[in-house]
């Protein structure tokens, strides 16, 4: 609050922020964004790999029921669209991975390779096997499963 005084020599007070203050402000919001954003869009990847995950381990266990009911992996193929690749999310939202499964008489292998924004997330592509063996591409990063 600033006091300026009238023509008539009394106090006026002014309420009001001054450009200053207005600049600090819009400076420290500025500074506080970009300090979370890289953190929120770490997590969303981290949220996304999590679901691909999810994916791959239910995928996993249709494959097994397949093994037991015919003896084989062979013929095994994704339910939702009767082939061997499906894009991950199912709910139809934006593609985050592409999920492949490779089945052989006694193996299959599931691979998720990470599409668009989500390529930047440090585990890259996660697969899982007939043994249960998880492996990221990067197995240098930490906590990818």
């Amino acid at each position: 609050m600033i006091t300026l005084y009238s023509r008539t020599g009394r106090p006026r007070k002014v309420m009001g922020f001054t450009l200053i203050e207005l600049m600090i402000t819009v400076a420290v919001v500025a500074i506080i964004s970009a300090i979370a954003y890289p953190s929120y869009t770490n997590q969303v990847r981290k949220s996304k790999r999590a679901a691909a995950k999810a994916e791959l381990v239910e995928y996993a266990q249709r494959a097994e029921r397949q093994h037991t009911l015919n003896n084989s992996y062979a013929g095994f193929s994704f339910v939702e669209n009767n082939s061997t690749t499906i894009a991950s999310p199912r709910d139809g939202s934006r593609e985050m991975y592409q999920v492949t499964i490779v089945p052989a008489a006694n193996t299959f292998t599931i691979t998720a390779v990470p599409q668009g924004d989500q390529a930047k997330d440090p585990c890259g592509t996660l697969s899982v096997n007939q043994a249960g063996v998880k492996t990221p591409a990067n197995t240098g990063a930490l906590e990818c499963w």
